[in-house]
């Protein structure tokens, strides 16, 4: 760590003064912000640390960078209302670097320049697109860095070697990832909660199962907060000359080729990394009780998708049936087996190598869900139907698809998943069907949230499965 690493600002207004007319405008445009459609009102400044020297006067050393950690939790009206009550919202991390001035290099991270507070005259950016900041990070997970609340962590048996060549991926949309010399990947989370993270505490479970479908945990880093850990950012190996499912998916359909075969590979892959699960973390079964809290969440979820997005409102009675259908299964005495799983599992989760095999990453679950939630046991049907909801989105992304693609793709998956879990999906046809409506009504949500231009795909899901029978 450099010669700052015991320097930590305090959680002073005049230090948000610097930062706050300028977030203001930058953090709603980031696409990792989750309180889009709401004006920021204001913020409050849960923690500042100092990573790299940043306050005091000009040197005349523009081309030293200063790096602050700083976590703020945005003030947003509950309603994007006139006059709504606003009330302390989200709390998002930020790697902020501060220079005298900007090279060209670093423009499209600019966040602004400061006019006023301790940091006055500088020019504020995103850290994470700038060598030196990046580089110090892995430095801190490296050596086990403690920077005031900060915590830097490390596998001892792994190595970290220096002089890895960090940059940054531009693909990402919750958080940010950075690689670091076609190494690793440091995933830095953006909108944080206290707590265990299952983005951390799953590929631990999964490395000390001896499971190899998920990379295992290089470093973490996390905050101790006012007795809380927040967990802030997980490094992994990174997958040289991967593929992402969605990518590969997209080029497949662009040249009118089939997928099934990968798609068969996918669920088995699927099916090893829930079976590995439910051998390293404790199962439950759920019986009637547990069902209809279930289904009574799935209930709930619709009528707020639907007060949320109208065009939901036809398809309302047809979309609930599918719950009330579970229900009464559960009523007759069926149970069934929960366990924890991804949660959010779609093809841009999974990575193909160049030798064909596939992995399963990003634990995070739904980002919109709270934490509590995301960490518990689920069926693995779960899982199951967010990927048969990928495929429908890949057939929906090409020009011109070739006829059933995405039908062939969900049960290719089904079949391999079968094969190396014991069970085929399909033969719970009532609990899948419950499982992909629950997913179909949240990507409404979050289409007519965040892209519009996409709502087309989950309301053709919703049209099918308020239309059909669990078979």
């Amino acid at each position: 760590m450099p010669e700052a690493e015991t320097r930590t600002l305090t959680t002073t207004p005049a230090l948000l003064a610097s930062l706050d007319p300028l977030l203001r405008e930058w953090l709603p445009r980031q696409r990792w912000f989750a309180g889009k459609g709401r004006p920021v009102t204001g913020f409050s400044l849960v923690a500042a640390t100092e990573l790299l020297p940043a306050a005091g006067p000009p040197d005349g050393r523009s081309d030293r960078p200063g790096l602050l950690h700083v976590l703020v939790r945005a003030h947003q009206p509950a309603v994007p209302a006139p006059g709504a009550p606003e009330h302390p919202g989200d709390c998002y991390q930020l790697l902020i670097g501060v220079r005298e001035a900007l090279p060209p290099r670093l423009a499209p991270a600019l966040i602004g320049h400061v006019r006023q507070g301790p940091l006055t005259g500088r020019t504020v950016y995103d850290a994470l697109h700038d060598t030196r900041p990046a580089e110090v990070v892995l430095e801190a997970v490296r050596s086990r860095a403690r920077v005031g609340g900060l915590r830097f962590e490390r596998d001892p048996d792994q190595e970290i070697r220096t002089g890895l060549t960090p940059r940054l991926m531009t693909a990402e949309q919750s958080n940010s990832s950075v690689v670091y010399g076609d190494t690793f990947i440091l995933k830095v989370l953006r909108r944080i909660v206290p707590g265990v993270n299952p983005d951390l505490e799953l590929p631990l479970a999964l490395a000390r199962a001896g499971c190899p479908r998920v990379p295992a945990p290089t470093g973490w880093m996390v905050a101790d907060l006012a007795g809380e850990t927040w967990v802030l950012g997980v490094l992994q190996p990174y997958v040289q000359g991967a593929a992402d499912g969605w990518e590969l998916a997209l080029r497949r359909l662009a040249k009118g080729e089939d997928f099934t075969g990968e798609a068969r590979e996918l669920g088995r892959a699927t099916a090893e990394v829930h079976t590995a699960l439910a051998r390293a973390l404790p199962t439950v079964t759920l019986g009637r009780g547990h069902l209809e809290q279930l289904v009574a969440a799935m209930a709930e979820r619709l009528e707020q998708a639907v007060h949320a997005v109208p065009a939901l409102l036809p398809y309302a009675p047809g979309l609930r049936s599918a719950y009330t259908a579970l229900g009464a299964l559960a009523a007759e005495g069926r149970t069934w087996t929960a366990q924890r799983v991804h949660g959010d599992l779609h093809l841009g989760q999974c990575l193909r190598s160049p030798t064909g095999r596939w992995s399963l990453i990003d634990f995070e679950g739904e980002p919109a869900r709270p934490l509590a939630e995301r960490r518990l046991p689920q069926p693995a049907a779960r899982d199951v139907a967010g990927m048969l909801r990928s495929f429908d989105y890949a057939e929906h992304a090409a020009d011109a698809p070739p006829p059933g693609w995405a039908a062939a793709c969900r049960a290719a998956f089904c079949s391999g998943y079968a094969q190396a879990g014991g069970v085929d999906p399909r033969t719970d046809p009532v609990l899948l069907r419950a499982c992909e409506t629950d997913k179909a009504v949240y990507e409404v949500v979050y289409e007519a949230r965040h892209r519009p231009d996409w709502l087309s795909v989950p309301m053709s899901a919703v049209r099918r499965l308020a239309a059909s029978e669990p078979v």
